[in-house]
């Protein structure tokens, strides 16, 4: 009992001095946590959008330019891949007719008034049959292989249009990227040297900024590359395609299917 009577004056004394330590320690850290509050070089807004509206008009501008970019990337996906799937299945629909053994006469009239690739090559090979008189020899087949091998590049040439640019998106959007983010980086050491300080609350939210332009190039590049070797492909598949419809034409032309009739016709018109 004496004990803890002895104890308990120094208890209470604690109690006593601790609200004045915590009050000059509150005192103590308040004005720079105050300052550091109110300090206009920090954004009070750090998610996307944010650094995007506090950037440098250098580095918005790449920003934009990239996401430009990948919107473009992502229409010509879309709109290409509409229009290899629709000439891929007239590209089959016309080969299964070849391989069910019409003349040229015949497929020519079936397609007489069609634009489609194959349809093309049909009329072409019909045209030159019409001009040689129907008579089989090897010039014949000679001309009616070069006007398909022209037909085919002249047809590979309209379906890749557009394409191309994804390369240049995939090749170039990373290097914009990383311009905006040196610019970025940049203006941070110049913020850095007008405000006299290093504290990392000031450098963050500036190279924070700049990173961003990195990763919208990351963003607009990567997918852009992946759809540029996708569409490849699938490009590629179709001129094999373009290819097996002029080898059942020469076929055709070897055989003499049809070729004195092989008038197109708005020639006979």
């Amino acid at each position: 009992m004496q004990q803890r009577n002895e104890k308990c004056p120094g208890a209470g004394t604690w109690r006593n001095i601790a609200p004045v330590v915590i009050g000059l320690l509150a005192a103590a850290m308040g004005p720079p946590a105050l300052a550091q509050g109110l300090n206009p070089l920090l954004p009070h807004n750090l998610s996307p959008w944010g650094m995007f509206l506090n950037a440098d008009i250098v580095v918005k501008a790449v920003m934009i330019g990239l996401a430009f970019a990948s919107l473009v990337t992502w229409t010509v996906w879309l709109a290409k891949t509409i229009e290899l799937f629709f000439a891929r299945r007239r590209a089959r629909r016309r080969i299964r007719m070849l391989e069910s053994g019409p003349g040229l006469a015949d497929a020519a009239r079936a397609c007489v008034d069609d634009k489609d690739a194959i349809a093309q090559l049909i009329q072409t090979t019909a045209r030159e049959a019409e001009l040689s008189g129907g008579i089989v020899d090897d010039g014949l087949k000679e001309r009616v292989a070069l006007r398909l091998e022209r037909a085919e590049a002249a047809m590979t040439r309209q379906i890749s249009r557009g394409v191309g640019i994804l390369a240049t998106i995939g090749a170039t959007a990373p290097f914009v990227g990383l311009f905006g983010t040196v610019w970025g980086i940049m203006n941070s050491f110049i913020g850095i040297s007008e405000s006299h300080t290093t504290n990392l609350a000031v450098v963050a939210p500036g190279i924070a900024e700049a990173l961003l332009a990195t990763a919208l190039g990351l963003v607009a590049a990567i997918p852009a590359v992946v759809i540029y070797n996708h569409l490849a492909r699938v490009i590629a598949g179709y001129r094999t395609l373009l290819g097996d419809a002029s080898a059942q034409l020469l076929l055709i032309i070897s055989r003499g299917q049809g070729l004195r009739a092989a008038t197109l016709p708005r020639a006979a018109e």
